[in-house]
C-alpha cells in the first residue's frame, strides 16, 4: 500500500499524505514507550489520536516489549495518562504473548523457570502455566540449592533482581534437551531517564505477537495494518517481518538519519529496518482528522 502513495522509503509525510494513509488503513499497532508516552508523561496529542482512531471505527492495539508488568497495569497507566478508550484486549505485551506461546503453541507440560519480574510470572499463572517457586535461602549456592523437577522451559525477561544463582539454575535446567530456552523480547537495551539504559534480550524478532493479534481480531489483513514505533531495529523490523507498512515517529529512540543510513546500505538485510513513513510525532495525525471532519460537515 505504501507504494501507492508514491513516497515509500523513509520519507517524512504530512497533511494530505497522512490523511490518505489514515483512510487507507483499518488496523493500527502502536508501540508504547517513545510513541504513546515517555515514562509517566503522555506524548502531547497522543490521547486525542487514539480516541479519534477508535471513534472512526479503526482497530487500535498497543504492543510492548516491556515484560515487567501485567496487562492490567498497562490499562491503569493508560487511564492515568488520560487515555479513556483503551481496554485490556487491546494490549499485547511480550509477557502476555510469551504465556500464550507456551500454552497454545508449545503446549508446555511441566514447570517454567522464570528469569524475570513479577509481572511476567503473573501473566504465566493467569494462562495456567506453573512456574518454579523461588524458595532458596539468601546464602544458597548452586552446590546446595534445590532444583525443581519437571522443568520444561526457561523463560528470560527483564529481571532487576538477576543473580548468578538464577543463571546457574537455568544452565542446569537447559542441560535437558527437552527444556526450551525462550526470551520475551528482542530489545538490546531499554532507555531510562537521564540518558541511562538497561540491558535487554537481543533475540531475533518474532512474528508471534502479530499472530496473537490476528487470532484475537479476526480478519486482520496485514496490507490494512500500520505499525507505528520509535525503534528501527525492533519496531520497524517487526512490522517488516510481519508484512505490515511501518511508520517511525521521532519522539523516541531512533532518528531519521539512522533510517536513511539503513536505506542507503548495500546490505539488503538492513533494508528491513527502514520505515515506509516518518512523522515527527503521532500528533501529526490530528490535522488530518480535522480535515476529515470538515469534509464530513
Amino acid at each position: 500500500m505504501a507504494g501507492a502513495f508514491g513516497f515509500k522509503g523513509c520519507q517524512k509525510i504530512r497533511g494530505a499524505q497522512i490523511r490518505g494513509l489514515l483512510e487507507a488503513k483499518d488496523f493500527f499497532l502502536f508501540d508504547c514507550d517513545g510513541v504513546i508516552w515517555h515514562g509517566e508523561n503522555a506524548i502531547t496529542g497522543a490521547a486525542k489520536v487514539v480516541s479519534a482512531l477508535i471513534r472512526r471505527g479503526k482497530n487500535v492495539v498497543f504492543v510492548t516489549n516491556n515484560s515487567t508488568r501485567p496487562r492490567e497495569n498497562y490499562v491503569n497507566k493508560f487511564t492515568r495518562l488520560g487515555f479513556t478508550d483503551v481496554m485490556l484486549d487491546q494490549i499485547f505485551s511480550s509477557s502476555y504473548c510469551s504465556a500464550l506461546y507456551l500454552r497454545d503453541v508449545v503446549k508446555v507440560r511441566g514447570q517454567v523457570f522464570v528469569i524475570g519480574c513479577e509481572g511476567l510470572r503473573m501473566e504465566l499463572l493467569e494462562a495456567g502455566i506453573p512456574c518454579v517457586e523461588e524458595t532458596d535461602d539468601p546464602d544458597a549456592t548452586i552446590y546446595n540449592c534445590a532444583l525443581a523437577p519437571d522443568v520444561k522451559a526457561v523463560l528470560v525477561g527483564h529481571d532487576d533482581k538477576l543473580t548468578f544463582l538464577k543463571l546457574a539454575k537455568a544452565s542446569c535446567y537447559l542441560r535437558d534437551p527437552e527444556c526450551l530456552f525462550l526470551a520475551t523480547d528482542n530489545d538490546p537495551w531499554h532507555p531510562l531517564s537521564g540518558g541511562r539504559i538497561l540491558p535487554g534480550m537481543m533475540m531475533v524478532p518474532s512474528c508471534f505477537m502479530f499472530e496473537c493479534i490476528s487470532s484475537q481480531f479476526r480478519g486482520v489483513d496485514p496490507a490494512q495494518c500500520l505499525m507505528v514505533g520509535d525503534r528501527l531495529e525492533t519496531d520497524m523490523l517487526f512490522g517488516s517481518n510481519c508484512g505490515l507498512d511501518t511508520m517511525l515517529t521521532l519522539t523516541g529512540v531512533s532518528q531519521i538519519e539512522e533510517a536513511q543510513e539503513y536505506r542507503n546500505s548495500d546490505l539488503t538485510t538492513n533494508h528491513s529496518y527502514v520505515p515506509d513513513y516518518v512523522v515527527d510525532t503521532i500528533a501529526d495525525f490530528l490535522p488530518a482528522f480535522e480535515d476529515m471532519e470538515e469534509q464530513n460537515d
